[in-house]
């Protein structure tokens, strides 16, 4: 693939650009404003200055990454993209809109993905005119480091997109594993009710979120516990994969915890407000 867009402006598509222009790809990430764009921008300076600091990066093969890079706020920029890769709001009525517009303006042999993390790709694929030709790519945060790609088809996802995205995924250094549409994938389908599960501990006083964070990284040899993990995360998008799951699996077991819904509803989302199950 000669050329990618990326929809979005936020730390998933500036890291995604990143990776992508780090392979000598033309990017153009597609932002909402200017003001977001410039940030994006100054994000990735400032990510491959410090590789340049620490030796990990030449300084001509900064300026080259930097140079494959175009930012946009017009969407007739991506137009003759090979493949758009959508990280926008975790809101399928806000996706399907951003393809149904894509679709009327990218060529006909692009392929769409989208970065969801729970959201059925065989939804998504049915509002727009290409569903044989659109495809998950689960991207994990920080990308810049997180090998792990989950490459999920539609329904009516052909093989040669398929076999298009996993030969990308293999160029831009990442490890791909392929994945039924289902609820959450694999790696959400498990983490997330992991993390609510330990809610419902801290919820029900069987021990503080300290020594159960230090329980999980010291008896399951986790790098970080479940609940400062769901800091990371968000508070409100752990809560948001949890309704996703209970309701496109009708299954009780996915109930998200009181607890989890009273802190959301409080403000206490984790790491982006200041406060969570820990303060920061």
């Amino acid at each position: 693939m000669k050329k990618i867009s990326i929809i979005g402006n936020g730390t998933m598509a500036v890291d995604i650009a990143q990776v992508c222009a780090q392979t000598g790809i033309d990017v153009v990430v597609r932002g909402r404003s200017n003001d977001k764009l410039e940030k994006a921008a100054a994000k990735i300076d400032k990510a491959t200055s410090r590789l340049v600091e620490k030796e990990r990066m030449t300084a001509e093969a900064k300026a080259e990454l930097i140079g494959h890079i175009k930012y946009t706020t017009d969407l007739a920029d991506t137009a003759d993209s090979d493949l758009i890769i959508e990280a926008i709001a975790e809101d399928i009525e806000t996706k399907i809109d951003m393809f149904r517009t894509l679709d009327g303006i990218c060529k006909e042999d692009a392929i769409f993905a989208t970065n969801t993390s729970t959201i059925s790709i065989t939804l998504i694929a049915a509002a727009i005119k290409r569903p044989d030709r659109f495809i998950g790519m689960h991207f994990f945060n920080p990308v810049t480091m997180m090998k792990l790609v989950e490459v999920i088809r539609g329904l009516e996802t052909s093989d040669e997109t398929f076999g298009k995205i996993m030969d990308l995924c293999a160029a831009i250094g990442k490890e791909a594993v392929e994945v039924a549409d289902s609820p959450g994938f694999i790696v959400n389908k498990i983490l997330i009710p992991m993390i609510n599960e330990a809610i419902f501990v801290l919820m029900e006083g069987v021990a503080s979120a300290e020594d159960i964070d230090k329980a999980m990284k010291l008896g399951a040899n986790h790098p970080m516990g479940p609940l400062a993990l769901s800091d990371l995360v968000g508070n409100d998008v752990v809560l948001d994969i949890m309704e996703i799951l209970q309701r496109e699996t009708g299954d009780s077991k996915y109930r998200p915890c009181t607890l989890l819904r009273k802190m959301v509803a409080g403000g206490l989302l984790g790491k982006k407000t200041g406060k969570g199950f820990f303060e920061y």
